[in-house]
């Protein structure tokens, strides 16, 4: 299933000044998908493009264009850590914050070089600031430096 709110283009990492930062949501199951779909699209300024399956979510990331990848880590297919894995070969640079009910997984997702590890139920101030401060920091990186 894929539930779109935006149209998936190539471009570079980090928003334009004024944009929406663009969301990579890999989540298989509806519920939680649609938890975080309506809490970042409708709180804070992030188009969200979700789908619950990794292997579309990789081709999706390889093409360009994204602000940060969230996954989810129990999936058909592909676990979110393997997507992880996949995800520093070809955009070592994306913010990747990976969410789960498993805490034990924490340790693994941090040391597959992970930005941040949530543990389900997230809480959605907690949510918004961690996602906001990962394509922030992303972006600032990407800024020129200036020689003052």
């Amino acid at each position: 299933m894929c539930v779109s709110l935006g149209n998936v283009t190539p471009g570079a990492v980090g928003p334009a000044s004024g944009s929406q930062a663009r969301i990579l949501l890999v989540e298989d199951d509806p519920e939680a998908a649609l938890f975080a779909i309506t809490v970042l699209a409708k709180r804070g300024p992030f188009e969200v493009t979700h789908v619950a399956d990794p292997a579309v979510a990789l081709r999706l990331a390889a093409a360009g264009g994204w602000d940060l990848v969230l996954t989810d880590v129990e999936m058909p297919g592909m676990t979110g850590l393997e997507l992880l894995d996949a995800l520093r070969a070809i955009a070592p640079a994306l913010p990747v914050v990976v969410l789960t009910s498993h805490v034990h997984l924490r340790a693994a997702a941090l040391l597959r070089r992970a930005d941040e590890f949530l543990i389900k139920p997230v809480r959605i101030d907690q949510l918004m600031a961690t996602v906001t401060a990962l394509i922030e920091r992303a972006a600032g990186q990407q800024e020129p430096a200036t020689g003052h």
